[in-house]
This record gives structure tokens, sequence and C-alpha cells, in this order.
């Protein structure tokens, strides 16, 4: 009666995994549904709710350069070209790059998602409602996650468990349709998340989605720039028209990834 074992961690990781996620789901939805109510996102809010801190500077950073007063390199350098920001998040970047007015973009897009004015906008949405606490920030990912590495943990015992020599079940009904009831918990969990809370948002609050759903609609179709730099906010680099920014974005991810390797590999040798 081995396969009774597999059979009950099965059990604990199905069902643990989907009240995990059971409780994630209440917690996100009990944001008060009328948080959006009567809140125009502006376009750094809409940025922080899409992709967080770094969603914001690198909406910063493609203003500016559409207005000529920061240049982006396609080699991964950003210059300044008029010191005087406009706004905090303006003088974040502009304060990253430096008193010689030129740096690599990659630090300054990480130093500008750390600033105090990215987080007292992020904590401006906590309060409304429409972003997601640190406490509560990958919650719902993280529970879907879950799930699914059950899921596949059932299919793995229940393989293990008919790959054992022939065992008397007690009764009439096969091994397979034991484990069967468990996998069929997980899927229908992942199932209805996928209609109820998906997409498994890191940032904004039900009603934060809400808003960004209604900001394309209502941008001003006339306002090029606007529309532009709205699209930038949600969708993020790859909503970039220009070649040269584009490039000079792409070439921050590679210095990211490459330093995130050197980094590794101090650590490790």
């Amino acid at each position: 009666m081995f396969w009774v074992l597999l059979l009950l961690l099965a059990w604990a990781a199905a069902g643990i995994s989907c009240t995990r996620l059971c409780l994630a789901a209440v917690r996100a939805a009990s944001v008060d549904a009328d948080a959006a109510r009567g809140h125009d996102l502006t376009l750094y809010e809409a940025a922080f709710l899409s992709g967080g801190p770094a969603r914001v500077a690198d909406l910063t950073l493609v203003s500016m350069a559409r207005q000529r007063r920061l240049l982006l390199a396609h080699t991964g350098w950003a210059t300044v070209v008029d010191p005087r920001g406009r706004d905090d998040m303006e003088r974040s970047v502009i304060g990253a790059i430096g008193p010689e007015g030129q740096s690599r973009i990659a630090p300054v897009r990480a130093t500008a998602a750390g600033a105090d004015s990215v987080r007292r906008l992020a904590d401006r949405l906590v309060a409304a409602g429409l972003a997601v606490p640190d406490g509560d920030r990958t919650t719902v990912a993280e529970a879907v996650r879950q799930v699914r590495a059950a899921a596949a943990a059932v299919l793995a015992l229940a393989v293990a468990a008919l790959l054992l020599p022939a065992q008397s079940t007690g009764s009439e009904i096969p091994v397979a349709v034991w484990f069967a009831l468990p996998l069929l918990l997980t899927v229908s969990c992942l199932a209805i998340a996928r209609i109820e809370v998906h997409p498994y948002t890191r940032w904004a609050s039900p009603a934060g989605q809400r808003l960004l759903g209604r900001l394309a609609r209502h941008s001003d179709a006339s306002d090029d720039d606007r529309t532009y730099l709205t699209s930038v906010a949600v969708r993020g680099v790859r909503a970039i028209g220009e070649p040269e920014v584009r490039a000079a974005l792409a070439h921050r991810d590679r210095d990211a990834g490459l330093g995130g390797w050197l980094q590794g590999a101090r650590e490790g040798g």
C-alpha cells in the first residue's frame, strides 16, 4: 500500500497550493471596488501600475529623449542636453546620470527606479487602492506557479505509483483514478484563476487594472505625443517606435544581463 503514501503527498501538494491561491485571490479582490472611481491616471502612475519602478524609469528616459532633452545612444549611453528636470522623476534621472552629464543607461535606470520620487508614487497608489502593497506583491502570480508545480508533482507521483509492483487498492477503483482527483483539483483551480484573476499582475490592484484598461480608450487620439507615451507606459519598451531609442534600451538590457553574470562569476570565483 505504498501508493497510499504517494497519494497523500499528492493531496497535500494540491490542497496547500490551491488554498494559497484562493487566499491570494481573495486578498487581491479585497481592494475597494470604488478605488478607481474619479481617478485619472497620470503617465507615471500608468507606468508604475503596468511595470513597476523600472517602467517609470523607462518612461522618463523615453519622454526626455522624445523632447530632445536627453540623448539615448544605440551604444547604451545617456547624455544630458537640458539639465533642468521638469518634475521629480526627471530630476532623479538627471541626478543618476551625474555631474558629467553622461552615463551608461543601465545604472541610470536602476538608480532612477529606486529614487524617493518613485517610492512616493508607489505609496500614493497603494493609499488610493490602485497598487498592490509590498507585502502582497507577486502573491497571486507565485500562488499560480505553486499550483502549476503541484499539478506536475501530482502527475509525477501518479506515474511513480503506477510503476510500483502491482498492489491492491482495497477496492475496484484503479490507482490512476485516485490520483486523478487531486490533479482535477489543481487544474480546476488554475482554470478558475485564469478566468477570475488573470492577468496575474505584480503591481496593479483590480481597481488599478480597470483604470489601465480604460486609459488607452480614453486617451486623446489627437495628442500623438501623449498617445505614444501612454503606449510606452502600458506596454513598455517594445512600444517604442524610434529604432535608435529602442536599440539604446535593448543595449541596457544586455548590459544588465552581463553585469549580473559578472557579479555571479565574482561571487562564485
